[in-house]
């Protein structure tokens, strides 16, 4: 061993030595980097260092230096890859420099004493992203990402490719003053202080990876505390470095007990067992060697067949700090291998070892910059390269976005969650090749629904005598369409050289066959019952809509550069361009769909509202005095001549997707009953004629009755009858026309009558919401007023009178809810047990989140049975069927009144004007997740069974793609609820999530642990976690 110490192997200044505060080697070892308080990196040729002595020496010893920094320079690296030289300094600045091969152009500068240069070292890029010093560097060992930590607490994830900033982290509470990577590529430490060293778990991104993209990325992992207790703040580094075989971390300034040490971390459980005691003042940096070494010199005798080393291979460190002293260790042995003290004059700032593992250098604050050069075999014999290779192959080095499994129960999870998905896949991949034994996708509300492009007319069961049923044969329909297939199938087309060509045709265009995919409606599925949802419009588009422009987000922002795609033969046709723009920036951004034409704007269709239209008022309604001083004043329905309403309203009028309809219309109008209200014309000041009620079924009547006042409203089912006057009387008959309840008298003149099973709702003009059960007389809460959803309290302060929201449907669920949706496309539900109104849909959502308006599989069955009239013919109401496709219903409200009407303008604009801005780098990620939460908590509420199960494993599936530790804990804990809990009768019973029965929402809460447990089995950093429930559930064996 030799100490190397040239006299010109220092920042000289006309006074002094510069403190020299950080050094690194080049990866190919002829390069050694130093960095100063003179505000210079200068480059030194190791192989003059170390030939420092020999006088007969004449290449260049200093290759070049850089000024680029205006203060400073605290740290300076070389990328793995040979590349790039980074440093960071007290301004706040990061300096990209890279090897131009062409021959300095510059010559010595005038009136210094620096050598010419010899490389030509060229600043690439400055890198600004820190708002104070910048301390330390690291680059990930295959160059794909550089780390950069300061004095602000920041940590600033940079591409190794582009050098554009991917992610800011702001974990620690102190200053940051250490960064270390793992050479497998996993992972990477930083040490503050705060006390503490956080382990980041990465993948590697891609040279066109954005901001964006790392949102998932650059996750914290764990936080080690214990050896950082007491360490003390006067250090100026806290330089961490990780073993080459990837088993240790060596963590600097760490104690233990009174005395100074260096803390050895062990990878996985990331506990300090081992510490290297000795220095007699606080270790500012430490260095893994790396190279492995071997006791015995590497022979034939002791390597295997494969060529690897059969002896144990040991690690070897260099620590060093404010003593002043250099000590070296290898993991073998419990005592320092060298210990050498009064290195320097000052504190050591930093070191490095060269690639070859027998050579370090040191720097000190003295201005000093020494060689310490091993000779062979004094700390062990250096292992080849594919020994440290071989060591990290444990760590799925070389491997992407692929994590460590931790035990073999993590591997059976992993295996039974793929083989879940695998199963799913090859259903729908059955369902699309038209296998025969493939099942259609199970309808969530239980009832069977006929496919949206049926055209075939269904026909009876034929009963033989006294025989089993039989089936008859399909009736022969001429459909119009196949003509329209047959005459496109044979159009021909001539090219410009004059050959015939049959222009061909798309099989999916054709719309003839039945397809067993989920439809690309926005309805999300037509049944042949489906009712008209007046004054709802139904949005029909011809492809999966997600609320923003075909692209998403990327697409409203950069717009779309694709060209259009012309046919053989119309190269000089002049074409008009297909596709409208996107908007100028001004406006608000269209939605577009697939039309005839090409891309056309979205537009809502007219609603269907019912069998006849309306029929011309005769005057308008006399209103409460009360309206003059009410808060809340809501449109009165005019008195019409007569109003009518089917029992089976809407069904009439459905058709099929070709246009046709699915079902004989005149044999269904035969069985419906229609109930009727006839107000009498008024013929002068005085009305005399009474209001006449009646309901008829094939033209003949079944019953009426009389009434004193006008009749604005009528609803009914096929449990009740009821109709409100003018003066705000509500009546009510039985289905034949038994009045057994007196007349209900409210506060103003009935605006919405809307009835559901034996609930009845009306909302009057004062804005007070009355629900009532007919079938026990009595009501789930008292009459609630609107307006704290019609934003009173914000249109109620100004100097001047504005408008506010306008309620457009109300509807009750079957569990007698109050479900209501405005003209801003907000949608509301008024809970009973909380009393109070809740917002299930918003356009913040509409805007901002990844999952408005999914077309997934499982969405599509989800019918919006639970609103609009009753189709059942019974009493019962099955749980699957409570609340049914009311948040869909909702959520196709909302974009229809938000979305295709351009009022989510000013929230385009600043969802647009938040991407792009610091700090908000997690923001669609977050609202997205917020907004499944948002569905999730509704769906409980309402009690609707599939939509929970449905949105709970999406939830679940984007926590685990986000890796949310913290949430996926909980969500399993609150999934798991009572069920492993003893029972308590003491206290108050929770309900929901924090129930103690054994469902929830109507589900085996085992079996929704299963699924999630199952979601999240592949995603291998949390099976930590989800082994142990798969244990509770039996899932997986114990070991």
């Amino acid at each position: 061993m030799k100490f190397i110490k040239p006299a010109w192997l220092s920042h000289s200044g006309e006074q002094k030595d510069y403190e020299v505060y950080s050094c690194h080697v080049s990866p190919d070892g002829s390069r050694l980097a130093t960095a100063a308080g003179d505000g210079h990196v200068r480059i030194w040729s190791t192989d003059a260092i170390l030939h420092a002595q020999d006088p007969n020496y004449a290449q260049p010893k200093q290759l070049c230096h850089m000024s680029y920094h205006s203060g400073t320079i605290h740290t300076v690296r070389f990328s793995p890859n040979g590349r790039w030289l980074a440093s960071g300094a007290d301004d706040k600045i990061i300096c990209i420099y890279h090897l131009d091969t062409s021959p300095p152009a510059h010559s010595v500068s005038f009136g210094t004493n620096e050598p010419p240069p010899v490389e030509n070292w060229k600043i690439a890029k400055r890198l600004i992203g820190h708002d104070n010093d910048v301390q330390d560097l690291g680059w990930s060992y295959d160059s794909s990402i550089m780390v950069s930590v300061g004095l602000d607490s920041k940590i600033v994830v940079w591409s190794g490719h582009t050098f554009e900033k991917l992610k800011i982290i702001q974990a620690h509470q102190s200053h940051v003053k250490g960064i270390t990577f793992d050479p497998a590529n996993k992972y990477f430490a930083t040490a503050s202080d705060d006390r503490t060293i956080k382990l980041f778990r990465f993948n590697s991104p891609s040279p066109s990876t954005t901001q964006y993209d790392s949102i998932n990325n650059f996750v914290l992992e764990h936080t080690i505390v214990e050896p950082f207790k007491s360490s003390p703040l006067t250090t100026y580094f806290r330089r961490c470095s990780w073993s080459p075989d990837g088993n240790h971390i060596a963590a600097a300034n760490a104690v233990n007990g009174p005395v100074s040490s260096v803390a050895i971390i062990n990878r996985g459980i990331w506990d300090s067992d081992i510490n290297l005691i000795g220095h007699e003042g606080p270790t500012e940096v430490c260095t893994f060697s790396p190279r492995l070494f071997s006791k015995q010199e590497i022979s034939a005798d002791t390597t295997d067949n494969s060529g690897h080393s059969t002896q144990p291979l040991v690690t070897v460190i260099a620590c060093a700090g404010q003593d002043k002293t250099l000590s070296i260790w290898n993991t073998s042995s419990s005592r320092p291998l060298v210990v050498c003290q009064d290195l320097a004059a000052k504190s050591i700032s930093d070191l490095t070892w060269a690639p070859d593992g027998a050579t370090i250098f040191a720097t000190s604050l003295d201005g000093s910059i020494i060689a310490v050069q091993f000779e062979k075999g004094e700390l062990g014999y250096i292992a080849p390269w594919s020994e440290n290779e071989k060591a990290l192959q444990k760590f799925g080095v070389g491997r992407r976005g692929v994590g460590v499994v931790e035990d073999i129960s993590g591997l059976r999870l992993e295996d039974l969650a793929k083989a879940g998905e695998m199963a799913g896949a090859q259903g729908r991949m059955g369902e699309l090749m038209g296998a025969p034994d493939s099942q259609p996708a199970p309808l969530m509300n239980g009832t069977i629904h006929a496919s949206p492009i049926a055209s075939v007319t269904p026909t009876p069961a034929v009963v033989a005598n006294g025989g089993p049923v039989q089936e008859a044969p399909p009736a022969a329909v001429e459909d119009s369409s196949a003509q329209k297939v047959e005459a496109m199938k044979q159009r021909v087309t001539i090219t410009k050289e004059g050959k015939k060509r049959v222009a061909p045709l798309l099989v999916s265009s054709s719309g003839t066959g039945l397809s067993s995919l989920p439809q690309t409606q926005m309805i999300a599925g037509i049944s042949s019952n489906l009712t008209s949802e007046a004054p709802q419009s139904i949005l029909d588009l011809s492809k999966p809509y997600d609320g923003l422009p075909r692209g998403g987000i990327a697409s409203m922002l950069l717009g779309n550069k694709r060209k259009a795609i012309y046919l053989d033969g119309e190269e000089d046709v002049e074409h008009q361009s297909k596709r409208p723009a996107l908007g100028d920036g001004n406006g608000p951004i269209p939605i577009m769909i697939n039309g005839i034409n090409g891309a056309e704007p979205a537009v809502p269709s007219l609603p269907r509202i019912g069998v006849v239209s309306t029929p011309d008022f005769i005057r308008p309604a006399i209103v409460n005095a009360t309206l003059s001083v009410s808060q809340l004043r809501l449109a009165v329905p005019r008195i019409r001549t007569h109003i009518l309403r089917s029992l089976d309203r809407g069904t009439l009028a459905s058709t099929t997707a070709n246009g046709t309809s699915g079902v004989d219309e005149s044999s269904k109008a035969s069985e419906d009953i229609i109930f009727e209200a006839v107000n009498p014309a008024q013929t002068g000041a005085v009305r005399k004629d009474p209001a006449k009620i009646s309901t008829t079924k094939r033209g003949a009547v079944l019953w009426q009755d009389f009434l004193p006042q006008a009749v604005i409203l009528v609803t009914g089912n096929k449990n009740f009858w009821s109709a409100a006057c003018e003066d705000g009387s509500i009546y009510t008959w039985t289905p034949s026309g038994r009045r057994i309840f007196n007349a209900l008298c409210v506060e103003a003149q009935p605006v919405i009558l809307e009835s559901r099973g034996w609930w009845l709702l009306c909302i009057t003009a004062v804005g007070t919401c009355h629900v009532w059960s007919l079938k026990t007389l009595s009501s789930p809460h008292p009459p609630v007023s609107m307006a704290p959803i019609l934003d009173i309290a914000m249109h109620s302060l100004g100097t001047h009178t504005t408008s506010g929201p306008a309620v457009t449907s109300a509807h009750l669920n079957s569990n007698g809810f109050i479900i209501v949706t405005l003209n801003n496309g907000d949608g509301y539900m008024y809970s009973p047990n909380l009393f109070v109104w809740q917002r299930l849909s918003e356009a913040w959502w509409a805007v901002s989140s990844q999952y408005w308006n999914s077309n997934d599989s499982s969405l599509s069955s989800l019918q919006s049975s639970s609103v609009g009239p009753d189709m059942r013919r019974d009493d019962q109401v099955g749980t699957a069927d409570i609340s049914a496709g009311v948040i869909p219903h909702l959520e196709r409200h909302t974009t229809n009144e938000v979305l295709l009407k351009g009022r989510a303008y000013t929230l385009q604009r600043m969802t647009k004007a938040l991407l792009s801005r610091e700090g908000f780098e997690t923001f669609e990620s977050t609202v997205s997740i917020g907004h499944l939460e948002n569905r999730v908590a509704a769906a409980l509420q309402l009690g609707a069974k599939e939509e929970f199960k449905t949105y709970l494993n999406m939830y679940t599936k984007r926590l685990g793609a986000e890796g949310q530790k913290n949430k996926i804990e909980e969500l399993l804990r609150s999934i798991l609820g009572g069920v492993l809990q003893e029972k308590d009768g003491a206290g108050e019973k929770g309900a929901g999530w924090l129930s103690n029965n054994k469902q929830l929402c109507g589900w085996d809460r085992k079996e929704l642990l299963r699924q999630a447990v199952l979601i999240l089995g592949k995603f291998r950093e949390l099976q930590r976690l989800t082994v142990q429930y798969a244990k509770v559930l039996d899932m997986v064996e114990e070991e």
